[in-house]
């Protein structure tokens, strides 16, 4: 099977490589007026309002990015945007996520939200599966956008930016072991090992995206041709499917499992809340990571679509961008963020880095998971 290879490093060094940007601002915002849509008032390219009430700005985004029981960046995002712009953030996190705003659109309501943050290409697969109508459309002319890797960038068409990236891996507890060091197999087809029997957490690839990822991840690894008699071999040797990244964490948190499918950066966690990196180790299967970048974008019925522009540019700016990364642990989507020493050190980038395109998967996703769920979820 043909894949694109997304992205390559040289382990963690190769990690410091690509966190290490270059020091930049955020630039000077020209103040440019635009006429309100009700009374007299203007409002500047900052979001500040004149000569009326401060705008809100209403984002869309997915649970952790506000609580997750680690760090979240959405606070800081709130506080910082507000700070710096007349206008009030309000997230929204609907218990489907994205899933929510397609239903809205389904039934010919408006989304009430001008922006969301947390797309990634199989999302925007399901929402062009399912909408004749755009949900989502390309904003342009961000200031910050050409800072943006490219090798980021999963949506042909411009709607979704990237806003970071993970790389999905195996972590695993060197500490559970009944005799010496549990080591984690550094293949697919080691996870096969009766050694291992019982020893991995990984997520529902029908309702969990880093369970998806983890999917495509193993039919990139063993071809459409081969990807269900392997999860027929992982389920011989006792996988557990979980239905979240939560529910798989904290399970192995737990020590119910050695292993679960969870992010490389994993230990930048780890190491800042003081936990034993013995018991966050990383391994990339076949020496690779499935990329899953992570983008925003701007609903085609946002009330406040200029300031949703600025909130998206607010984004990329490169202390933003750090500050996602650090929060999310995750990798930040410019090449112009600088991160702190201890991020490069402990966040880990795999020596290879795989995905799919958005035309690959448009053309075969269903297909895949809805066959996955077929022949092991049912049974």
């Amino acid at each position: 099977m043909k894949r694109r290879t997304f992205l390559k490093a040289a382990g963690a060094g190769g990690a410091s490589a690509m966190l290490a940007g270059c020091t930049g601002g955020g630039g000077s915002q020209q103040e440019t007026t635009t006429t309100a849509e009700s009374g007299d008032s203007t409002t500047t390219a900052n979001g500040t309002t004149v000569g009326g009430e401060s705008q809100t700005l209403t984002v869309g985004t997915y649970g952790a990015f506000i609580d997750a029981p680690s760090s979240s960046p959405g606070v800081w995002l709130k506080q910082e945007f507000e700070s710096e712009f007349d206008a009030t953030l309000e997230w929204q996190t609907p218990d489907a996520g994205v899933n929510y705003y397609i239903e809205r659109a389904l039934r010919g309501v408006e989304s009430e939200a001008d922006a969301y943050v947390g797309l990634d290409a199989q999302m925007l697969v399901r929402i062009d599966e399912r909408l004749d109508s755009e949900l989502f459309v390309p904003t342009e002319d961000l200031s910050n956008l050409g800072d943006v890797n490219e090798e980021l960038e999963f949506d042909p068409q411009g709607r979704a930016i990237p806003y970071d990236t993970g790389y999905i891996s195996l972590v695993y507890d060197e500490t559970q072991a009944e005799s010496g060091t549990f080591t984690a197999p550094e293949t697919f087809d080691g996870l096969l090992d009766p050694e291992f029997e019982g020893d991995l957490l990984c997520q529902n690839p029908t309702s969990s995206a880093t369970g998806q990822a983890f999917l495509l991840h193993t039919i990139d690894a063993k071809g459409e041709d081969g990807y269900l008699d392997y999860w027929a071999g992982l389920k011989d040797n006792g996988v557990r499917v979980l239905g979240t990244w939560e529910d798989s964490y904290t399970a192995y948190s737990n020590g119910e499992a050695p292993m679960v499918v969870s992010y490389s950066t994993d230990q930048v966690y780890a190491e800042a809340s003081g936990a034993d990196l013995a018991k966050h180790q990383i391994r990339f299967l076949n020496d690779q990571g499935y990329a899953n970048p992570e983008g925003m974008a701007r609903f085609a019925d946002a009330a406040n679509p200029d300031l949703a522009a600025e909130f998206m540019d607010f984004m990329l700016r490169p202390d933003v961008q750090a500050e996602i990364a650090v929060r999310n642990v995750q990798f930040p989507a410019t090449t112009t963020a600088e991160l702190p020493e201890d991020f490069a050190q402990y966040a880990q980038a795999p020596p290879e880095a795989v995905t799919f395109s958005y035309g690959r998967l448009k053309e075969n996703l269903s297909e895949w998971t809805d066959a996955w769920a077929q022949e092991f979820a049912s049974k």
